[in-house]
Order: C-alpha cells, then sequence, then structure tokens
C-alpha cells in the first residue's frame, strides 16, 4: 500500500477507534461479563446451558474459562447471543495510531541521529541541541510520510 493511502486509511481507522476510545478506562466484572450478565437477568446456569445447547456443568466451567482468558470468541458470541447480547471484540490503541507511527518514527530517527552525532562529535562537526532537535523532527517527518519498511523492525 503507497504510504499517503496508509495515511488515509490510519485517519479513517482512528476515527472510527474513537468511538471506543471511552472503553479503555472500562474493566470488565469482576465475576467475568458471562456470569454479571447471566445473574442480572436472573437466568440460572441450567437455563443458560439449554440455551447454549450444552450440559449445565460445562457454565461454571465457561465463566472460569472466560475470567482466565482461555474461552474462543466463537465460545463468547454464542454466550452473549443466549443472553441477547452482542459480543463486542475490538483493538483499542493506547493513543492515536498516528501517535503510534510517530513515536515509532522518533525511535528510528533518535537512532539514526545518535550514529551520525557520534561520527560528526569525533569529526568535531556535532550540532548544537536546537540543531539536532529539529534535524530529529525532520526526520520523524520524512519516515511517517514515507513509511519504509524497516520503521518497525526495532521493538517499542
Amino acid at each position: 500500500m503507497l504510504p499517503k493511502y496508509k495515511l488515509i486509511a490510519r485517519q479513517q481507522l482512528d476515527n472510527t477507534l474513537s468511538y471506543y476510545a471511552a472503553l479503555k478506562q472500562n474493566s470488565p466484572p469482576v465475576k467475568g461479563w458471562i456470569r454479571a450478565i447471566r445473574e442480572a437477568l436472573g437466568m440460572s446456569g441450567k437455563q443458560l446451558a439449554k440455551r447454549l445447547n450444552v450440559s449445565q456443568p460445562r457454565i461454571p466451567k465457561l465463566e472460569r474459562d472466560e475470567l482466565s482468558g482461555v474461552v474462543s470468541i466463537k465460545t463468547m458470541r454464542q454466550a452473549a447471543e443466549a443472553l441477547d447480547c452482542v459480543f463486542v471484540y475490538a483493538m483499542i490503541p493506547r493513543t492515536t495510531l498516528e501517535e503510534t507511527v510517530r513515536a515509532q518514527a522518533r525511535k528510528v530517527a533518535d537512532a539514526r541521529t545518535q550514529r551520525v552525532s557520534h561520527t560528526m562529535l569525533l569529526e568535531a562537526q556535532n550540532l548544537s541541541d536546537q540543531e539536532q532537535s529539529a534535524s530529529i523532527d525532520a526526520a520523524v517527518d520524512e519516515l511517517v510520510q514515507e513509511m519504509p519498511k524497516e520503521l518497525w523492525e526495532s521493538k517499542p
């Protein structure tokens, strides 16, 4: 995908994800979603089991599996459906995708600048702090605009 289309895709996805940003502050119920909703509805484990077409002992295991994180997405969808709910699965960035890209570009630019600065220092041609900062900012802008494949080679 061309860099300009990556930018458009990031902007569109950031816009969509902004609707979910408030969810980052919320935690699931201590009992897990399945049990909390089942109990709030006044539904017994036996009744949920019947709706899911499973045996009654499967329900406490399902609720434990949700809490431990080993339940499948498919099973969560089925349980949600049986509870007359919609299962929503999402990945919500900590910041925006654009900020994530810029932060990674800054790491790459910093690393590149440090290598160049060391060489320039040895040759007594080092940049002032202001010049170095401007150089890094320009490198970040260039990396974000070009989106080279190497951008994500280094770990966060």
